[in-house]
């Protein structure tokens, strides 16, 4: 049986992780509360039910006793030889958070306990942190739409093997922030920037124009032979420590030539190897 549990701050998008799941077929629950959820196992496993793939979503509506027992759950099921288990924790930063909030007028789940909206998203973070440091896999919504959202979830939860690693390459500009669900971050501004070539400023790093003139450039190279090698070396120790995903982010200063060219180039090389190897740009948009 897979489980997948999905969890995070309210107005970051569990409900469309959610709704993404159950179009690729997982009996979905939403807003189960933790302490029924082993219980909830435990009748499909000995009915030996055909719904071998169920997503939950368990978050700050839950009562803080109940959400309290969620990382003993999930560690119990990590042992659990019928189960397979995935923590998604989805996220926003507290700007867009508070920007979704008043612009939709809804009621926040922790209103009765915080006194005003700012505050209120920064409790539920604090809820919610133990959860959030058990995550299988963070998404930062951000700047996702739901529809970018929605192909994320596909891509990294319903379409990856069993037993196999979810390699995602994004590249980003350290000018606008470096992504909250990236587990390994290089650093690609110390390369020759196209930005400074006059007829490649208007071109990102996937047109030919860029694509001929970092190829050629000799640093280019050699960085991306180094970043090849080393994840090479390292990515099969994620997995013999029961990681099933893996965001490695590549950062330029405005995100649109170097670490754009350079992420294309390192995601072909492990697509020639590995199952479920995806790409985002993020200011490719």
């Amino acid at each position: 049986m897979k489980l997948v549990i999905i969890s995070g701050r309210s107005g970051s998008g569990k409900s469309t992780a959610l709704q993404a799941l159950e179009d690729v077929g997982f009996y979905c629950i939403d807003n189960l509360p933790a302490k029924l959820l082993p219980n909830l196992i435990d009748h499909m496993l000995e009915d030996d039910a055909q719904l071998n793939r169920i997503a939950v979503c368990i978050d700050a509506r839950n009562l803080s006793s109940n959400l309290e027992k969620l990382p003993s759950i999930w560690r119990d099921f990590k042992k659990h030889p019928k189960i397979t288990v995935e923590l998604l924790y989805v996220d926003a930063s507290h700007d867009t958070l508070l920007k979704r909030y008043s612009s939709t007028r809804r009621r926040h789940p922790m209103a009765e306990l915080v006194s005003n909206l700012p505050d209120s998203i920064d409790y539920e973070r604090t809820l919610l942190e133990p959860i959030a440091d058990l995550a299988d896999l963070r998404i930062d919504t951000t700047l996702l739409s739901i529809y970018e959202l929605r192909d994320i979830i596909k891509l990294r939860i319903s379409e990856r093997k069993e037993q196999s690693l979810s390699l995602q390459f994004e590249s980003f500009g350290f000018k606008h922030g470096v992504p909250m669900d990236v587990d390994i971050v290089f650093d690609m501004r110390i390369l020759p920037n196209p930005y400074w070539v006059a007829e490649l400023r208007k071109h990102t790093g996937l047109d030919q124009p860029v694509i001929d003139f970092l190829s050629q450039e000799s640093d280019v190279n050699a960085m991306i032979k180094d970043l090849q090698e080393y994840l090479d070396k390292w990515l099969p120790h994620f997995m013999q420590n029961n990681r099933s995903y893996v965001t490695v982010g590549i950062g330029c200063t405005g995100g649109q030539h170097r670490s754009v060219y350079v992420t294309e180039q390192l995601a072909s090389h492990f697509k020639s190897y590995m199952d479920s190897v995806n790409i985002r740009h993020r200011e490719l948009r």
